[in-house]
């Protein structure tokens, strides 16, 4: 299998891009969350190039080998869907198919939600509606203790030394789990090498305290109109799995796929269900 490594211009920046599969094949970009970057992908390529389709794989901005802009407001969620758009003008059509876990996901939400007509079909891994997700930490006092980590990434200086501490081993502990088989020492070495990539841990942490201090632009509509399917790891330990069910009310065409003994990590904890159930849904 060949993977292409480039460089994409988009939105006023370099995206490192990895492309794989039969460059005349349908599109389908794959967005990745935190704290990961390209390689989140690493179980869904084979399939999804064996079955004909053309891989996009960002990392995306301020992680691993692409731009990490220095102002927090460069990370709102405005800005991340207008990348996404600059690497569907790059690839050169009006709509595209998109896969994309937990921050990459929010991002997807949040582009289906404002810019419908540059999106077929979406994917979504683990990660609620941003309407669902702002009521539940308003209402929900499971969800508040669950998202506590986020207020401890608001912390800067204090949380930029425990990710970086003992070289990024005691934060991959924290972030996958300990001894989680779905990640090899090799997979965790690979992790750490891009988190070390210079400015990433900061950049990394900047999607989190810009989601605090910029809001993007108000839409008074949540529903999601986009064909969407929601795949669900029912242990996540980030989310409550009501979240699940409330997020596809609020799609007129979506469908959940609950995988009761995954995680957060579902793309690579489940991975032959998780490429079972995207194969069919694209």
């Amino acid at each position: 299998m060949t993977l292409e490594h480039t460089t994409i211009q988009t939105n006023g920046i370099n995206l490192h891009v990895v492309q794989a599969g039969d460059p005349n094949g349908t599109p389908i970009i794959l967005l990745h969350g935190f704290p990961e970057f390209w390689y989140s992908w690493r179980n869904q390529i084979e399939p999804l190039t064996q079955a004909g389709f053309r891989l996009y794989m960002p990392d995306q901005r301020g992680y691993n080998l692409s731009d990490k802009p220095k102002n927090v407001a460069d990370y709102n969620l405005d800005t991340l869907a207008d990348d996404i758009i600059g690497l569907i003008d790059h690839i050169g059509v009006e709509k595209v198919r998109i896969v994309a876990h937990d921050w990459g996901g929010a991002a997807a939400w949040w582009l289906a939600n404002r810019n419908p007509d540059r999106v077929e079909k979406l994917a979504v891994l683990n990660i609620p509606h941003h309407a669902v997700f702002a009521k539940a930490l308003k209402t929900n006092a499971k969800q508040r203790r669950k998202s506590l980590y986020m207020m401890f990434f608001q912390l800067k200086g204090l949380s930029e030394l425990l990710l970086k501490f003992r070289g990024g081993s005691t934060f991959a502990r924290w972030a996958f789990g300990k001894d989680n088989p779905a990640f090899t020492p090799e997979d965790i070495e690979k992790y750490k090498a891009a988190w070390a990539q210079p400015g990433a841990i900061t950049a990394m942490l900047n999607w989190y305290r810009a989601i605090r201090k910029y809001r993007p632009q108000s839409i008074r509509n949540p529903k999601i109109t986009v064909p969407l399917l929601l795949i669900w790891g029912k242990q996540d330990v980030a989310f409550e799995p009501n979240l699940a069910a409330d997020s596809i009310r609020l799609c007129t065409n979506g469908e959940l796929k609950m995988i009761e003994q995954a995680s957060h990590w579902v793309q690579h904890e489940a991975a032959e269900e998780v490429n079972a159930a995207l194969l069919e849904w694209l």
